[in-house]
Protein backbone atom coordinates (compact mmCIF):
# COMPACT_ATOMS: atom_id res chain seq x y z
CA UNK A 1 0.00 0.00 0.00
CA UNK A 2 1.34 3.44 -0.95
CA UNK A 3 1.72 5.51 2.23
CA UNK A 4 1.49 8.76 0.23
CA UNK A 5 -1.96 7.97 -1.11
CA UNK A 6 -5.22 8.63 0.72
CA UNK A 7 -7.02 5.49 1.91
CA UNK A 8 -10.69 4.88 1.24
CA UNK A 9 -12.72 2.29 3.12
CA UNK A 10 -15.37 0.73 0.89
CA UNK A 11 -18.09 -1.44 2.48
CA UNK A 12 -20.75 -3.22 0.43
CA UNK A 13 -22.32 -6.68 0.54
CA UNK A 14 -22.57 -6.90 -3.26
CA UNK A 15 -19.27 -8.57 -4.25
CA UNK A 16 -19.46 -7.47 -7.91
CA UNK A 17 -20.20 -3.86 -7.00
CA UNK A 18 -17.43 -3.90 -4.37
CA UNK A 19 -14.91 -5.20 -6.91
CA UNK A 20 -15.90 -2.67 -9.59
CA UNK A 21 -15.85 0.25 -7.16
CA UNK A 22 -12.45 -0.81 -5.77
CA UNK A 23 -10.94 -0.86 -9.28
CA UNK A 24 -12.52 2.49 -10.13
CA UNK A 25 -11.31 4.24 -6.98
CA UNK A 26 -7.82 2.77 -7.34
CA UNK A 27 -7.75 4.25 -10.87
CA UNK A 28 -8.38 7.64 -9.24
CA UNK A 29 -5.10 7.12 -7.35
CA UNK A 30 -6.31 6.06 -3.89
CA UNK A 31 -5.59 3.06 -1.69
CA UNK A 32 -8.77 1.05 -1.14
CA UNK A 33 -9.62 -1.23 1.78
CA UNK A 34 -12.80 -3.27 1.38
CA UNK A 35 -15.24 -5.05 3.67
CA UNK A 36 -18.18 -7.16 2.55
CA UNK A 37 -20.60 -6.07 5.24
CA UNK A 38 -21.30 -4.03 8.36
CA UNK A 39 -19.64 -6.49 10.76
CA UNK A 40 -16.39 -6.66 8.78
CA UNK A 41 -16.48 -2.87 8.32
CA UNK A 42 -16.76 -2.37 12.08
CA UNK A 43 -13.81 -4.74 12.64
CA UNK A 44 -11.65 -2.79 10.16
CA UNK A 45 -12.49 0.49 11.91
CA UNK A 46 -11.01 -0.90 15.13
CA UNK A 47 -7.52 -0.92 13.58
CA UNK A 48 -7.73 1.46 10.62
CA UNK A 49 -8.57 5.12 10.22
CA UNK A 50 -9.51 5.72 6.58
CA UNK A 51 -9.26 9.15 4.99
CA UNK A 52 -12.79 8.67 3.62
CA UNK A 53 -15.42 5.93 3.79
CA UNK A 54 -18.06 4.81 1.29
CA UNK A 55 -20.83 2.64 2.73
CA UNK A 56 -23.72 0.78 1.18
CA UNK A 57 -26.93 1.52 3.09
CA UNK A 58 -28.64 -1.88 3.14
CA UNK A 59 -26.38 -4.82 4.05
CA UNK A 60 -26.99 -7.22 6.97
CA UNK A 61 -29.62 -4.75 8.17
CA UNK A 62 -31.69 -2.18 6.31
CA UNK A 63 -29.78 0.52 8.17
CA UNK A 64 -26.25 -0.97 8.16
CA UNK A 65 -24.80 2.08 6.40
CA UNK A 66 -26.31 4.41 9.00
CA UNK A 67 -24.92 2.26 11.84
CA UNK A 68 -21.44 2.21 10.27
CA UNK A 69 -21.60 5.98 9.72
CA UNK A 70 -22.56 6.57 13.34
CA UNK A 71 -19.77 4.32 14.65
CA UNK A 72 -17.21 5.85 12.28
CA UNK A 73 -18.06 9.44 13.26
CA UNK A 74 -17.99 8.51 16.96
CA UNK A 75 -14.44 7.11 16.63
CA UNK A 76 -13.15 9.39 13.84
CA UNK A 77 -15.30 12.56 13.71
CA UNK A 78 -13.22 14.08 10.89
CA UNK A 79 -13.58 11.18 8.40
CA UNK A 80 -15.94 12.11 5.54
CA UNK A 81 -18.58 9.47 4.76
CA UNK A 82 -20.48 8.80 1.56
CA UNK A 83 -23.49 6.50 1.61
CA UNK A 84 -23.99 4.92 -1.81
CA UNK A 85 -27.41 3.38 -2.14
CA UNK A 86 -29.98 2.09 -4.55
CA UNK A 87 -32.70 2.39 -1.90
CA UNK A 88 -34.57 5.19 -3.69
CA UNK A 89 -34.73 3.14 -6.89
CA UNK A 90 -35.74 -0.02 -4.98
CA UNK A 91 -38.25 1.45 -2.51
CA UNK A 92 -39.12 4.95 -3.64
CA UNK A 93 -37.88 6.23 -0.28
CA UNK A 94 -35.48 9.12 -0.68
CA UNK A 95 -32.95 10.13 1.93
CA UNK A 96 -31.18 13.41 1.98
CA UNK A 97 -29.14 15.77 4.05
CA UNK A 98 -31.13 18.91 3.38
CA UNK A 99 -32.57 19.61 6.82
CA UNK A 100 -30.72 20.01 10.11
CA UNK A 101 -32.72 17.15 11.64
CA UNK A 102 -31.62 14.80 8.84
CA UNK A 103 -28.01 15.87 9.42
CA UNK A 104 -28.40 15.17 13.15
CA UNK A 105 -29.38 11.51 12.82
CA UNK A 106 -27.77 10.64 9.50
CA UNK A 107 -24.05 10.82 10.21
CA UNK A 108 -23.01 10.80 6.54
CA UNK A 109 -21.60 13.73 4.62
CA UNK A 110 -23.09 12.78 1.26
CA UNK A 111 -25.68 10.45 -0.29
CA UNK A 112 -25.08 9.08 -3.77
CA UNK A 113 -27.38 6.91 -5.81
CA UNK A 114 -25.70 3.72 -7.02
CA UNK A 115 -24.89 3.86 -10.68
CA UNK A 116 -23.04 7.15 -10.21
CA UNK A 117 -20.73 8.08 -13.06
CA UNK A 118 -17.02 7.66 -12.37
CA UNK A 119 -16.19 11.32 -13.03
CA UNK A 120 -18.91 12.47 -10.63
CA UNK A 121 -17.72 10.04 -7.93
CA UNK A 122 -14.15 11.28 -8.37
CA UNK A 123 -15.26 14.92 -8.02
CA UNK A 124 -17.22 14.16 -4.83
CA UNK A 125 -14.31 12.26 -3.24
CA UNK A 126 -11.86 15.05 -4.07
CA UNK A 127 -14.29 17.67 -2.70
CA UNK A 128 -14.81 15.78 0.59
CA UNK A 129 -11.07 15.16 1.01
CA UNK A 130 -10.35 18.81 0.16
CA UNK A 131 -7.52 17.88 -2.21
Amino acid sequence: MDENKKTILLVDDDADYLFQMKLQIEKFGFNVITADGQKEGEELLETTKPDLAIYDLMMENDDSGFILSYKTKKKYPDVPIIIATAVAAETGIAFGLQSESEKQWIKADLFLEKGIRADQLHREIVKLLKI
